[in-house]
């Protein structure tokens, strides 16, 4: 098995201290039987492995996290929010390591990688100004003498299960918010990405070893396959299930919390649209469309998809992306001046090539790129950015392939395209450019997009911390991050208090005894 040689070698090197099945406090869990191999899609080098946790260290780690979480909850959320804070500074600390080891599992130029370790040091800042901030109500009562109040409360144990494309800001939007709410955390990372979650498990647990008085197992990390993923759903120990993942995961997800009648939070699939209006700046649309669409390899949950062009604009627009996408440099994630790193592994090619191929076959001419690159690159899955120009919105564009895909359209009224972005079963992320404030904030009203995110004059990758993440309909309707988001990972009860002497029953009910 080869070796992957580090420059940044402390966190690296933590990861490679053998084949372990989970992690939960300071505790390492012996491996199994069942192996979990993976590659770096950089070079199909092997890399450090993990193997998949047993039923029984499963069922012990929940005890553990449980009792972890007995006594976590009654700490004020003010400390816990200080246990994130420091979680918050190690990671700045570590930035660098932690971006290389995303480069090494995930193929992330490095300044995706580096990006995405900012989007942990971000939210753990969100949440430490969150952590004085846990508002309930107070509510005016019909009755006399009595006052009504909502208070929320930690849930218990939470279930993240996180993909491979954001191996570390998921689980960080996740944990640290659940975190500070007072509960456990139990985190089943990608199979393609278990030593980002070691990486950042360890920090955790030197952020926690500085707060000796807080329970040390609130947090674990459980590797395997599907069937881990199925196990958490399906248990009725864990309060709520945060998965993100593709549109068939998050029903599976669902459909198993449901019958428990538990709690699922899903972030899942999105297929794109970017709206380009006669009165848009071409220069601000095109560096907003290359990005959106090339960026991460077109392996993004907010990956543009579908391009919406004014009939006007068609050609330019066109011949302009076509330009931009053959400047693009694939190759190393690590050399410099690279923009496109590899696909995640041969899967995500083949898929590339059944999706192209079945948008020419529906009438897609393809405009340019979708090759595969081999020359002047290590041994992984490099392909150029594909430009698919479409009559009409085929069948394949309301379908979302993971890989850097565009096919553009064109349009007569604002109405038509608004309506080509909502024709499509996800509902993530939308963009409309133009200088129109008409078309702006009809794009932005109940008539326009029925997306979760909805931009004017900038694309559809690249939301912020402060706002709340996620979209509707095949998305899963779940949000993470910002603004309200916290909610999530509380329950809420209505208190009634009566400070009077008399009994006094709401809606005027009389019942005497």
């Amino acid at each position: 098995m080869s070796t992957v040689v580090s420059n940044h070698p402390e966190l690296l090197a933590a990861a490679q201290q053998g084949a372990i099945s989970g992690l939960i406090g300071a505790s390492a869990l012996p491996p199994s039987a069942a192996r979990l191999s993976h590659v770096s899609p950089i070079d199909l080098v092997h890399l450090p492995g993990v193997s998949a946790l047993t039923a029984s260290d499963y069922d012990a780690m929940l005890s553990r996290l449980a009792g972890a979480f007995a006594a976590f909850r009654s700490v004020p959320a003010p400390r816990r929010g200080q246990l994130v804070k420091r979680f918050g500074e190690l990671v700045t600390a570590h930035q660098h390591s932690l971006a290389e080891i995303i480069t090494l599992e995930v193929g992330k130029i490095r300044s995706e990688a580096l990006g995405e370790v900012q989007e942990v040091i971000d939210i753990c800042d969100f949440a430490v100004g969150l952590s004085r901030q846990l508002h309930g109500l107070t509510i005016a009562s019909e009755r006399p003498s009595h006052r009504m109040m909502e208070q929320w409360h930690p849930l218990g144990i939470v279930g993240v299960i996180t993909a491979f494309n954001f191996p570390m800001a998921v689980w960080a939007w996740n944990a640290c918010l659940a975190l500070l709410c007072g509960n456990a955390v139990l985190w089943k990372p990608s199979e393609q990405a278990p030593n980002c979650a070691r990486a950042l498990h360890r920090l955790l647990q030197e952020a926690l070893s500085e707060f000796p008085e807080l329970p040390a197992d609130i947090a674990a990390v459980a590797f395997g396959t599907r069937e881990l993923g199925s196990r958490i759903a399906e248990d009725r120990r864990i309060a709520l299930v945060s998965a993100t993942g593709s549109c068939a995961m998050g029903r599976d997800v669902a459909a198993r919390v449901g019958a428990r009648l538990g709690r699922s939070l899903l972030e899942l699939g999105g297929n794109n649209a970017l709206i380009c209006a006669p009165s848009a700046d071409l220069d601000l649309a095109l560096r907003a469309i290359v990005f959106s669409a090339a960026g991460t390899t077109g392996q993004r949950c907010t990956t543009l998809r579908r391009l919406i062009v004014h009939e006007s604009l068609y050609d330019v627009v066109l011949a302009r992306a076509q330009a931009a996408f053959a400047s693009i440099r694939v190759g190393d994630p690590r050399a410099e001046g690279v923009l496109m790193g590899p696909l995640i592994s041969e899967q995500a090619w083949q898929r590339m090539e059944v999706a192209m191929q079945q948008a020419a076959a529906q009438g897609g001419m393809r405009v340019c790129g979708g090759e595969r690159v081999t020359a002047g690159v290590p041994a992984g899955y490099y392909v150029t950015p594909a430009l698919f120009a479409c009559a009409v919105q085929i069948a394949a564009m309301r379908e979302e392939t993971f890989a850097p895909i565009l096919y553009a359209v064109p349009y007569r009224s604002l109405e038509e395209a608004i309506a080509l972005n909502n024709a499509v079963a996800q509902g993530l992320s939308s963009a409309i450019f133009t200088n129109d404030l008409r078309e702006a904030e009809l794009f932005l009203s109940a008539r326009g997009s029925d997306c979760g995110i909805a931009n004017v004059n900038i694309g559809t990758s690249g939301a912020e911390i402060g706002g709340a993440f996620g979209g509707e309909k095949d998305t899963g309707g779940g949000r993470e991050s910002g603004s309200d988001a916290w909610r999530n990972y509380m329950r809420r009860a209505t208190n009634t208090v009566n400070y009077g002497s008399t009994l006094p029953l709401a809606q005027g009910v009389r019942f005497e005894i």
